[in-house]
């Protein structure tokens, strides 16, 4: 693999590393459940980080979500102090759909064991 495949890849870690710490430090309370950083996809040129979040114990997770966009330019100046980077990468937060689809496969499961299916 080329070395462009590879260090956005090593920033993305990195980056999901730190946006882990501080959600944990910053968002983490048990009003709003448990946040957890699922993956960070990097352009290639450094400059635009994708943060999938999943959220755990709540019925909104989106209000968990916006509470974090609206943090998104503290997380930045955080990010830029943690990490040393030529440039600062614009962050964009997303809710990750895989853990809610396989809660939901898990309950249809259940659901059929329970009624000899």
């Amino acid at each position: 693999m080329s070395d462009k495949g590879i260090r956005p890849r090593r920033v993305a870690e990195l980056v999901q590393a730190e946006i882990s710490r501080l959600l944990i430090s910053e968002f983490q309370d048990p009003a709003s459940g448990f946040l957890t950083v699922t993956r960070v996809e990097m352009t290639a040129d450094l400059r635009t980080a994708r943060v999938s979040l999943s959220v755990f114990g709540t019925d909104n997770p989106r209000t968990v979500l916006d509470r974090v966009e609206k943090a998104t330019g503290y997380l930045r100046r955080a990010l830029a102090s943690r990490i040393k980077l030529k440039y600062n990468p614009e962050l964009f937060f997303a809710l990750d759909p895989g853990p809610d689809h396989q809660e939901r496969i898990d309950k249809l499961i259940e659901e059929t064991k329970k009624h000899g299916g």
